[in-house]
């Protein structure tokens, strides 16, 4: 499949990318030069997880990833929570790798093959924010992460061979045409995955040639018409952020191309002519900038209010601790501050009312606070 630029297609974009490139230049710089650039980018990790499900049609809350990611699970994870945390690790691995990693044969191998489950995990790739307290449990954390991947899966197989055999039906009377198989369980030896990434690849020395956004845009509508993989469809949006920041474009953090993403609609995503998809990644990465914007004035404006609290504190107060824990998180619990600050759970209520942020309701599961 060939992917060519011609200079009509070109004219018809050029405002589009226009204004992509000026607020991602813009997003770029603030975060970069902004005392809440680390937070803003360790949030964005969260909210880009759970907006690639959203596209995907699955609904995750933010506050679940992050008690699951914190293994704090209040109930059995969900298999979408699953995948959203698979996303919030390659995220991670991503950004803790060099910027041109992702988009070599090396780096898409592991991204796209079992090593992601390590590497997720390795120590290198927790968010530098993490307590080293969380490593006690961590066995059993994970332990329970995998058996509820294996219930998800064990349910989704069987709603798929009821779908396949039928109920009570005999395999003879099986229809002709097998449905879709979206777990790959009984394999498909036309779809070459490696083949289809190789060939998604080959588009990246045309990316070259074009404006950074206009490049990035370029790749995702390549990535979502060559569909390389069938159960890691989400990867493409991140590897889209990585592209513009191996670009220079978006250095300061890794990009959220899905958080702009979600609110383009679907008609236009998935819309039959090309210039239209294009056009709509490329208003994806201008609302998602904009969206980065206003929440580093947030982050700026509470940051500001917290350092009113603790500005004449002791020297070894907690307080500008747990302002850059709660800056780096959509939201938090006691119990995450507690184990964070190495405080007991009282001592980090207390903190908690002493830095002055606003409590979340949470669905009536857990208290707890953030910014939002």
């Amino acid at each position: 499949m060939r992917y060519e630029i011609d200079n009509t297609l070109l004219k018809s974009l050029l405002p589009a990318f226009a204004l992509a490139e000026d607020m991602l230049a813009r997003l770029d710089e603030r975060v970069a030069r902004s005392p809440v650039g680390a937070g803003f980018a360790e949030r964005g990790h969260f909210f880009d997880a759970a907006s690639a499900l959203w596209v995907a049609g699955e609904l995750v809350h933010v506050e679940d990833l992050v008690l699951h990611d914190a293994h704090m699970d209040s109930r059995t994870p969900s298999h979408e929570l699953t995948i959203a945390h698979a996303v919030l690790r390659a995220r991670r691995r991503i950004w803790t790798a060099d910027p041109i990693w992702a988009l070599s044969g090396a780096g898409l191998n592991v991204l796209a093959g079992a090593g992601l489950e390590d590497a997720g995990r390795a120590p290198e790739v927790r968010s530098t924010l993490a307590s080293p307290d969380e490593e006690k449990d961590e066995g059993e954390a994970l332990l329970s992460m995998e058996l509820a991947e294996i219930d998800a899966v064990l349910a989704r197989s069987q709603r798929l061979l009821d779908t396949h055999l039928g109920r009570g039906s005999k395999v003879e009377e099986r229809p002709k045409e097998t449905p879709a198989d979206p777990l790959g369980l009984f394999g498909d030896e036309e779809w070459d995955e490696a083949q289809r990434l190789s060939d998604w690849r080959a588009v990246i020395p045309l990316a070259e040639e074009l404006p950074s956004a206009l490049g990035a845009a370029v790749l995702f509508e390549a990535w979502e018409r060559t569909e390389p993989l069938r159960r890691q469809h989400w990867l493409g949006g991140l590897l889209v952020s990585s592209y513009l920041r191996s670009r220079g474009k978006v250095a300061s953090h890794l990009f959220s191309f899905y958080a702009g993403l979600k609110v383009i609609r679907h008609e236009r995503r998935r819309s039959r002519d090309r210039a239209t998809r294009l056009l709509a990644f490329l208003e994806a990465m201008r609302e998602s900038a904009a969206a980065g914007l206003k929440d580093m004035d947030r982050l700026s404006l509470a940051r500001t209010q917290m350092e009113l609290r603790f500005r004449d504190r002791r020297s070894n107060s907690s307080l500008p601790q747990l302002a850059e824990f709660v800056l780096s998180r959509p939201m938090v619990s006691s119990t995450m501050v507690a184990r964070q600050l190495r405080v007991t759970s009282r001592g980090a209520l207390n903190l908690l009312n002493e830095i002055g942020i606003r409590e979340i309701t949470g669905r009536g599961r857990y208290r707890a606070w953030g910014i939002i």
